[in-house]
């Protein structure tokens, strides 16, 4: 009789043992979850890179250009987090310079075309650099 009670209460902690160590490898997995959901769905990258998609192209206007400056200046404002802010390339020097705030003048003028292109995506692929070059001026056209 004393064997059997023995054995219950072994047979009794083992199986609270395999409770408590399952009971913290499913609150691990909860927390490692919480931490990587920072990536986003294929849905989420689409349509954060879908607000500047539409400005990319050979012939940008220069009204569309200072557009994506705007979009660019909204979205770094609205978020903190650095993967999600983009930076505006400006290898042409036309005086697009982030200032202290991190938004950009538009000082595209409107009657000339520009090349804009994705320089640089995140390893999410979220647009992270957009490079504005000068394709031509009102003033070189004869």
């Amino acid at each position: 009789m004393e064997n059997a009670s023995k054995a219950l209460i072994i047979a009794g902690a083992i199986l609270l043992s395999i409770l408590i160590i399952s009971l913290g490898i499913m609150i691990f997995n909860q927390a490692s979850g919480v931490l990587n959901n920072n990536s986003m769905t294929e849905v989420e990258v689409s349509t954060f890179n879908q607000k500047f998609e539409q400005y990319l192209g050979e012939k940008v206007r220069g009204a569309n250009v200072n557009s994506l400056i705007q979009a660019v200046n909204t979205n770094n404002m609205s978020t903190d987090d650095e993967t999600k802010q983009v930076e505006i390339v400006d290898s042409a020097k036309l005086g697009i310079a982030a200032d202290d705030k991190n938004m950009y003048p538009k000082k595209a003028k409107t009657g000339d075309t520009y090349k804009v292109e994705i320089k640089e995506t995140t390893s999410g692929g979220l647009i992270h650099k957009i490079e504005i070059l000068n394709s031509s001026s009102k003033s070189d056209k004869p």
